[in-house]
C-alpha cells in the first residue's frame, strides 16, 4: 500500500535515534555501491536525463493547481513501462555491474599490498623500448572477465613474456604487428587480435583505431590495457571504460600494477 509523504514522516519519526542513522547509511551505502558500479559507464547520461525527466514531471505536477487527468492518464501508463525497459536500456551496464560486484578478487586485492609483478615488469620495459622506436602497440591484460573470443581472433602463441618477444611482434616489418597482444595467466596467449571499437566519442584526433580498441574492451570487460601511440610514442592506460592518456613512463608500472588484480596464475613468468 502506498504511503503518503505525511504517513512516511510521522514513521520516520517513531524511529529511534540509532534506527534512523542505521536507516539512513544503509540507503546512503546502497546508493553509493550502485553509483560506483555504473561509475565511468554511457549509464551515466542516461540515468541524468530519467533523473530530470522526472525532476520536471514532480515540479509540473506539484506547482500547478489545475486538474490535469490527461498528463496524469500519460504519466501512469508510460513510467511502469521506463521501468521495464531499463533493464534492455542498460543491458551492457548491468552485466558489467554484476559482473564487477561478483569480482570476489576485488575485494581480497584490497587487503594485500601491491607487489611486483614480473609480468607487467616486462611489458613496461617493451613499452619504453617500442616509444623510442615509435612502434605502435596494444597489449591486454586478461583478469576475471575472460575474453576468449578475442583470443580466438589472433594467432595463439602460449608463449613466454621477453622484451625481445614484444619488440619482435609489434615490429613494423612483421607480419603480427596489427591488433592487440592479449595477456592471459602469466602468458602472452595471442597476438594480432581484433578488439571491439569503443562506440563512445574521443575528442583527440590523435587517438586511433588502437586507443579505440583499448578503450573498447575494457567497456566488455574488466581487461586493462596498455597503448603506445605510434605517431607520438605516448603511453596510455585503459580500464574500466576509462582512459588515462599522456602517462609518464615512470608511472606506468605503479598504475598497471594498482589496476592488474592481484589473482593466482597457473604459470609464471620465470
Amino acid at each position: 500500500m502506498d504511503l503518503s509523504f505525511e504517513q512516511f514522516a510521522s514513521q520516520f519519526k517513531e524511529l529511534g535515534q540509532w534506527d534512523t542513522m542505521i536507516d539512513v547509511l544503509l540507503v546512503t551505502f546502497i546508493i553509493y555501491i550502485a553509483l560506483r558500479l555504473i561509475q565511468g559507464t554511457r549509464a551515466i547520461p542516461v540515468l541524468r536525463g530519467f533523473l530530470i525527466l522526472a525532476a520536471l514531471l514532480f515540479a509540473v505536477i506539484s506547482a500547478t493547481s489545475l486538474e490535469l487527468p490527461a498528463l496524469s492518464w500519460l504519466i501512469e501508463r508510460t513510467l511502469p513501462a521506463l521501468f521495464l525497459a531499463i533493464p534492455v536500456i542498460f543491458q551492457p551496464e548491468l552485466r558489467r555491474a554484476l559482473e564487477r560486484l561478483g569480482a570476489t578478487g576485488r575485494i581480497w586485492r584490497l587487503f594485500q599490498r601491491n607487489k611486483s609483478d614480473p609480468v607487467v615488469e616486462k611489458v613496461v620495459q617493451s613499452a619504453m623500448r617500442l616509444s623510442q622506436r615509435r612502434h605502435g602497440a596494444l597489449i591486454v591484460f586478461e583478469q576475471e572477465t575472460k575474453i576468449q573470443e578475442y583470443v580466438d581472433t589472433g594467432v595463439l602463441l602460449d608463449a613466454q613474456p621477453s622484451v625481445e618477444l614484444f619488440l619482435t611482434l609489434f615490429n613494423k616489418n612483421t607480419e603480427l604487428h596489427d591488433g592487440a597482444v592479449i595477456i592471459r595467466e602469466g602468458k602472452v596467449a595471442s597476438a594480432a587480435c581484433v578488439l571491439p571499437l569503443s562506440s563512445g566519442n574521443l575528442s583527440d584526433r590523435q587517438l586511433g583505431l588502437r586507443h579505440r580498441a583499448a578503450l573498447g574492451i575494457s567497456e566488455v570487460s574488466d581487461a586493462v590495457s596498455l597503448v603506445v601511440s605510434e605517431e607520438t610514442g605516448q603511453f596510455a592506460i585503459t580500464h574500466n571504460g576509462r582512459i588515462l592518456r599522456r602517462q609518464p613512463a615512470e608511472r606506468l608500472m605503479e598504475i598497471l600494477t594498482t589496476f592488474i588484480q592481484k589473482q593466482p596464475m597457473t604459470r609464471q613468468l620465470q
